[in-house]
């Protein structure tokens, strides 16, 4: 097997109501852009972010779903391949966050067992006191096995962290860089045994 690591990609997909600020999300982490003046997607969008972790090249194929009601029939249609997922809710505003909760429902129904999912409590600099709330949404995330990150499209604040930490989260990107990348670290017979898994999940350019 080469020493030079081939590139990765898997699929991200943004799931949360409207106005929530996912497409806000998406252009400050790939464009590190911002306006105030976000016009609502439509269906969906995509974009690309090229990253390197633990010396291995990773393409993030970022689909920005549309939050409007009138549209939510289409969400399986990005969401169903989707390797990660990462749910929007606006930190000011419950009812988003319990929308959350409904789309974290429907990927364990229709979505890959092993999609990984973070949950993104956004818009935090419209909170003035600096003092977040989501002693909540911090034990739902718990209760899936997922994270929350307080970010601001706005001022930027933890946003490459979420996309960072979701990449970094996900199977094939942990199984390559741990076993298939550096493969004289494993034991004869495992590295015999993953040989043909490598494989399958390096994608190249």
């Amino acid at each position: 097997m080469s020493s030079r690591p081939p590139n990765l990609t898997f699929k991200l997909v943004l799931l949360g109501d409207g106005r929530v600020g996912k497409t806000s999300l998406v252009l400050r982490y790939v464009n590190n852009v911002f306006s105030e003046k976000q016009e609502a997607t439509v269906q969906a969008f995509y974009l690309k972010k090229h990253l390197v972790i633990e010396g291995v090249p990773v393409t993030l194929s970022i689909w920005d779903t549309a939050g409007q009601e009138r549209f939510h029939a289409l969400g399986p249609i990005y969401y169903r391949d989707a390797d990660a997922a990462l749910l929007v809710y606006d930190i000011t505003d419950n009812d988003t966050f319990l929308r959350v909760r409904k789309w974290v429902k429907e990927l364990q129904q229709m979505a890959s067992k092993d999609i990984v999912m973070a949950i993104a409590a956004n818009k935090s600099d419209l909170v003035r006191s600096k003092k977040y709330d989501i002693q909540e949404a911090e034990s739902y995330a718990a209760t899936i096995g997922s994270k929350i990150f307080v970010t601001s499209a706005k001022s930027g604040t933890g946003v490459d962290e979420v996309f960072i930490d979701i990449t970094t989260h996900n199977r094939y990107v942990l199984l390559y860089t741990t076993h298939c990348f550096r493969p004289h670290t494993l034991w004869s017979p495992v590295k015999a045994s993953l040989g043909s898994l490598c494989e399958r999940v390096v994608f190249t350019d």
